[in-house]
């Protein structure tokens, strides 16, 4: 019985491929304030700035000494 409602919850998953369409006779979807026409779902799915910020350090690119860092302690 078990194998069964996980089969059937399998299934229910898997959703149709064909692009998403707004219901017909509801408003279009609103606009962001301040944007002349909706976000694509491609600008909708970049993470922007903020959600993956760039590496603060510098990585050591060559064989090269490290400077020394005063915060680096040992374990008390």
């Amino acid at each position: 019985m078990r194998s069964v409602l996980l089969l059937a919850l399998a299934l229910a998953g898997c959703g149709s491929t064909k692009p998403l369409e707004p219901p017909a006779g509801r408003p279009p979807i609103p606009v962001a304030q301040g944007a002349t026409a909706p976000a694509t779902t491609g600008e909708l799915l970049t993470p922007g700035v903020q959600a993956r910020p760039g590496r603060g350090d510098s990585t050591l690119r060559r064989s090269e000494e490290r400077r020394s860092d005063d915060f680096d302690l040992p374990p008390n």
